[in-house]
């Protein structure tokens, strides 16, 4: 019964942990630089409220 009690435990404690590394990884999304991909027109792909130089 211990043993269980353990493994349960290790189990919480590895889930709350992913999850909180998860949150402070730094990795989030990022609009795309139209500017720095080959081929493309920047005015073609602007955003409507964004400005575009």
């Amino acid at each position: 019964m211990i043993l269980l009690i353990a493994l349960i435990a290790l189990a919480v404690w590895a889930a709350v942990a992913t999850l909180v590394e998860l949150r402070r990884d730094g990795f989030r999304r990022t609009p795309t630089d139209w500017s720095r991909i080959d081929g493309r027109d920047v005015q073609q792909h602007a955003e409507s409220g964004h400005s575009y130089r």
